[in-house]
């Protein structure tokens, strides 16, 4: 039997109803901040995510899936979706329409990490970019945004934590500072923070080796080294924050692991999966866009986990499986093909429908009706149609009335229809207008 690649994970339909709901509700929450989607490959020429995200991360050191085509051209399933979003932003010339555009997208991207709990080499993000805005209120913004929709999920336990990484101004300082502490302690640091020290000692911050750990809780505070732009910046976006009552904590240990941020950075960690886990983070990119060929135009945006996510949804709810609206009981072999032909019509007029095409008992019949989960069944047998008349029967209320069979698709999509949406079991039924 062939299986899954390690790392990968199929979505299965019981699972798919939590993942519509929450990319319905991505979409609504950004439509409403003015946001517009855009949907970039997967794969990219591995180029343009050595110069995004830095030749020496361990993304693309360790983790990229890359391969050369047939034609010799080195290719990489993107490991996350910024540096494609710029790319299109530059060849597309977007900028020169409008330098001030607000994007989002949703989909997989392809890392070669250690499977674990929330983390797969096929993980699915929903990315935020924001393009020509220097004012730190499009941050504070952008954050309000990410709240909003966390809000809106119903996600709880989350905490925001928010630095500032400085510019190439004063970032320096901090970094020869940075260097000079780490110096003092490389006996206690592992072989990979030894050898980021030389190459980026920021990224040392991201470690999670226990002693490592240990030594970063003293480190210096990028904070204490900003320069005077960076810090007005950075209290202007606090200052919006505080207006718009969105908690936060200062976290001068938090750094991002790419190249292409400064000043303003932010992750949103949660309690819901045991010890705190990120399950989204971002900040400001202001010189990606002129390093990968473009204009001088300043960048921000963020990512969410969606796998990470969905584990903290599907903690606080049971699970959401749709069951189809109709389920048309047909007994005898003129009740199954009249039903057939009726099932498709239900269908063409948006009424979720389903029947057995095996002529089984009505017992056995009211019995899949219930396993999937239908709203109501239509039983017409032999004598139904004799008579010209069938039973709808309210699989919920138990109730059945008698439905004449003359333009029964109107009838039935009438009394279907109008009354409360299709059954989501695991969530309250809504009653549409």
């Amino acid at each position: 039997m062939i299986k899954l690649i390690r790392g990968f994970k199929d979505i299965l339909p019981a699972e798919t109803p939590r993942w519509q709901r929450v990319e319905a509700v991505v979409r609504e929450v950004f439509d409403s901040f003015g946001f517009r989607e855009i949907r970039t490959p997967i794969l990219e020429q591995t180029e343009l995510f050595a110069r995004s995200i830095g030749t020496n991360t361990d993304i693309v050191e360790k983790e990229m899936y890359t391969f050369c085509d047939c034609k010799g051209d080195s290719l990489t399933l993107r490991p996350e979706a910024t540096a494609s979003v710029v790319r299109a932003y530059i060849q597309h010339r977007l900028y020169a329409k409008d330098p001030v555009w607000k994007l989002y997208s949703i989909g997989p991207m392809f890392r070669r990490e250690r499977p674990q709990k929330g983390r797969y080499r096929q993980f699915y993000q929903i990315n935020a970019e924001v393009f020509g805005v220097n004012d730190p209120r499009a941050d504070s913004e952008l954050i309000l945004l990410l709240m909003t929709l966390f809000r809106r999920l119903e996600v709880s336990e989350i905490t925001l934590h928010i630095n500032s990484l400085g510019c190439p101004a004063c970032r320096p300082h901090f970094t020869k500072a940075l260097g000079s502490f780490l110096a003092d302690h490389t006996s206690r640091l592992c072989s990979d923070c030894l050898r980021r020290r030389g190459k980026n000692p920021l990224r040392v911050f991201d470690c999670k080796v226990p002693t490592c750990k240990e030594v970063m809780a003293d480190a210096p505070s990028i904070l204490d080294y900003l320069c005077t732009a960076c810090r007005t910046h950075f209290d202007a976006v606090l200052a919006a924050l505080d207006r718009f009552h969105i908690p936060y904590e200062r976290d001068h240990r938090l750094m991002r692991g790419l190249d292409y941020y400064t000043r303003t950075t932010f992750e949103v960690l949660t309690s819901a999966l045991g010890a705190q886990d990120a399950i989204a983070g971002g900040g400001r990119y202001d010189r990606l866009v002129k390093e990968l060929g473009g204009p001088d135009q300043p960048g921000l945006g963020f990512a969410i986990g969606v796998d990470r996510l969905m584990e903290v949804l599907a903690g606080n709810a049971e699970p959401l499986e749709k069951g189809p609206r109709l389920f048309i009981a047909a007994l005898g072999r003129r009740a199954q093909m009249a039903g057939f032909e009726w099932m498709q019509d239900f269908r063409t007029k948006g009424i979720c429908t389903e029947m057995d095409f095996s002529d089984r008992s009505l017992k056995s019949q009211m019995r899949r009706a219930d396993k999937l989960g239908a709203s109501y069944v239509l039983i017409v047998g032999d004598r139904e149609l004799d008579t010209g008349a069938g039973v709808l029967r309210n699989m919920d209320t138990k109730e059945q009335q008698s439905v004449a069979l003359e333009d029964i698709v109107r009838k039935v999509t009438k009394i279907v229809g109008s009354k409360e949406r299709a059954k989501v079991r695991g969530q309250k039924s809504e009653v549409s207008d």
